[in-house]
């Protein structure tokens, strides 16, 4: 029986929504593969149609899904509204991408005379690997869950979806299921193009499925290895792509303290506190200098803290799991409490936002730890070589920030060399959460932030669930429509030269 629970409460109620059995995840991905096949052959302006119908579907049933989240998650409808915003924003744009149709990544070689001899006529673009499984994280039900990020870029790119509901939000995920399906059925949509498993059972025989082609994952690294371990014992592997864990380190000049330091440390308490800390770009380690400045800043951020409510974690496991790190963390050596906000009272899954605090030269690996939650470490330097050998013990994460002034030029250049190997995105001057969803924007970063080099967030989030194929001297009729030499829509190169679209 699948089960709700209302963080804010703690109170636990059944739901009429089933643990689905293997034998329909086995139905289900089998229609996606099938619905795959077809939705590849409908070309990709009907395709961002598709796009663009599920992002009307999905905004015309906002004053269903907004209080359905909101009772599971303990997420304000402030937040709710703008992910959900940020949610058809998503569908939207990479329906213009597939429209503009550069992700395809064409390229034509004409047969002709090179300096090797006769060469053969090749051409070359990115198709779709086929049904994608995606299972979607507990802090975004909408944005990367069911209808997130994973979802858009694997329709976009020519694929079927079936999701793996999450056990933190089922009626939400359920919610915008039956939205995206129907919408899926008004337009036309191949059977199977959606579809979605319920239970952790479930979403273990669905990266096992034969039928499957792919799998994007956002959540713990603990439970990404063990995915990653069901497909390594797959007949035929497949590319799993995972977000993992991320402790996003932000570092502070002194310059930039003299220049702004209430500025700073109102975007620093916000960008920690806001959402209850559970967002994967959180900043979790921040390194203030040693000093009267960083004494006066560190000051300043503790009263911000004090004054903070208590804020309500997603579910009993996130909350468990924070507590966990934060007691772990808190007992390392050499770590003082700084400040806690409001003591939570004795319902739901509240807790304190917390500041510790830690010399650089007493970091270990052993302090670095991902505290998914409103939780900081301050880490205070003295020197360059003093903040440069701390960074070696936070691992690589998908962002690292930078707050500095124009007379730090030199000093950032070094920093910049220093971090750059270990993140994924390099912020400066500002914070690291509110992931903008474009073109150039990259979400991702080196183990054990993620598994991969691609980016999650934005259009060549496509490129995760494409492959690239050939075609030697094929006739014209058997080409793709992008392959034909009479085709001009889209960007191609053209004997090694980039010609636009007309």
């Amino acid at each position: 029986m699948i089960t709700t629970t209302n963080p804010r409460t703690g109170a636990t109620e059944a739901t009429d929504l089933a643990v689905t059995s293997d034998a329909e995840v086995a139905a289900i991905s089998h229609r996606a593969a099938t619905a795959a096949k077809e939705l590849a052959a409908i070309g990709r302006l009907r395709r961002a149609d598709l796009l663009d119908a599920i992002a009307a579907a999905l905004e015309a049933d906002r004053e269903v899904l907004i209080p359905t989240a909101m009772a599971e998650t303990g997420l304000t409808d402030v937040r709710l509204n703008g992910e959900l915003t940020r949610t058809v924003f998503q569908f939207q744009l990479f329906s213009e991408a597939v429209r503009e149709g550069s992700f395809l990544e064409v390229a034509i070689d004409h047969a002709g005379t090179t300096p090797l001899g006769p060469g053969p006529d090749v051409r070359r673009l990115l198709v779709p690997l086929g049904a994608v499984a995606v299972f979607g994280s507990s802090n975004f039900p909408f944005a990367f869950s069911v209808p997130g990020g994973d979802t858009a870029s694997a329709l976009a790119a020519g694929n079927a979806v079936v999701a793996k509901a999450h056990s933190a939000h089922p009626l939400t995920c359920a919610a915008v299921f039956a939205t995206m399906e129907r919408a899926c059925r008004e337009f036309g949509a191949p059977d199977g193009t959606i579809g979605i498993v319920y239970g952790q059972k479930a979403g273990a025989a669905l990266v096992a499925e034969p039928a499957i082609s792919a799998v994007g994952f956002t959540g713990s690294l603990d439970t990404g290895k063990r995915l990653q371990a069901i497909i390594d014992m797959r007949d035929e592997p497949i590319p799993f792509y995972g977000e993992l864990s991320s402790m996003n380190p932000l570092v502070i000049t002194s310059a930039a303290l003299l220049a702004r330091s209430d500025e700073i440390a109102t975007g620093l308490a916000t960008s920690v506190i806001a959402s209850s800390g559970q967002l994967c770009t959180k900043p979790g380690f921040a390194f203030i200098p040693t000093g009267e400045l960083g004494d006066a800043f560190l000051t300043d951020l503790a009263a911000k803290f004090v004054e903070a409510d208590a804020a309500v974690l997603l579910n009993e496991r996130v909350h468990d799991s924070y507590a966990g790190a934060r007691l772990r963390m808190s007992t390392e050596s050499g770590v003082s409490v700084v400040a806690e906000g409001q003591a939570p009272g004795a319902e739901g899954f509240f807790v304190s936002p917390t500041i510790l605090s830690v010399a650089a030269s007493d970091l270990t690996p052993g302090h670095a730890e991902e505290a998914f939650g409103p939780l900081i470490m301050a880490v205070r330097y003295e020197g360059n070589s003093d903040l440069f050998a701390a960074l070696e013990n936070i691992p690589s994460s998908l962002t690292a920030s930078i707050h500095y002034q124009t007379d730090d030029a030199d000093f950032v250049r070094e920093l910049v060399n220093v971090v750059k190997p270990r993140a994924g995105r390099l912020v400066f001057n500002g914070f690291p959460t509110g992931v903008r969803v474009s073109w150039a924007q990259h979400h991702g970063g080196p183990w054990p932030s993620t598994n991969t080099i691609h980016t999650s967030v934005g259009i060549t989030a496509m490129r995760r669930f494409l492959r690239p194929l050939a075609w030697q001297d094929a006739p014209d009729f058997i080409l793709p429509e992008e392959l034909r030499d009479a085709d001009s829509s889209v960007a191609r190169r053209l004997d090694g030269i980039l010609t636009l679209p007309k």
